[in-house]
């Protein structure tokens, strides 16, 4: 076994990035703090061709050094806008055709590995690190999702958590088309 080259893998270029068909889903920051955070979901936005970001409230935005360090030049490829609440974010997605959840814990949630997201334009609500997803923003939404936790903690980083939801997404589609 060895190691794939950056050749072989086949990566795009900036512009060829922003040609390529995305994936139906928008992913909502809601007020998250780390500049770090903001940079990974950026990458992983990227790895999954979402097609765009919502930052919103104190959520940072780029350009910004800390966000460029775990974003890996993402900023570049993803699309993305800011919005001064999250209510106004998801009003203007609903507007625009988005079915839209929040990844938080509630009842009647909707188990993760049970979510068909099938065609449908779809946006993805992430909470700030501590407070989770607002309650004003939960009342807006046409669902939650939780991802499953077997473990004495149950929360998870919002990097990590917005890796496996679009990871579970994507995966989906995958099987539908391999």
């Amino acid at each position: 076994m060895r190691k794939l080259t950056m050749e072989e893998l086949g990566r795009m270029s900036v512009d060829e990035f922003k040609q390529a068909g995305k994936n139906p889903v928008m992913i909502v920051l809601d007020n998250i703090r780390s500049m770090h955070n903001v940079g990974s979901v950026f990458r992983t936005a990227d790895a999954f061709l979402a097609e765009g970001i919502c930052l919103c409230g104190y959520t940072p935005q780029p350009p910004h050094r800390d966000i460029h360090k775990t974003a890996l030049g993402a900023t570049e490829t993803v699309d993305w806008l800011y919005y001064p609440t999250t209510v106004e974010a998801v009003q203007a997605l609903r507007q625009n055709g988005y079915k839209i959840y929040a990844i938080e814990q509630v009842e009647k949630s909707i188990s993760l590995q049970k979510f068909k997201q099938g065609n449908e334009k779809t946006a993805i609500v992430f909470g700030n690190e501590v407070e989770g997803v607002d309650e004003e923003v939960i009342s807006l939404c046409d669902g939650c999702i939780e991802i499953p936790q077997l473990g004495m903690k149950h929360s998870l980083n919002i990097s990590v958590a917005a890796g496996i939801v679009l990871w579970e997404m994507v995966r989906e589609k995958l099987s539908i088309t391999n």
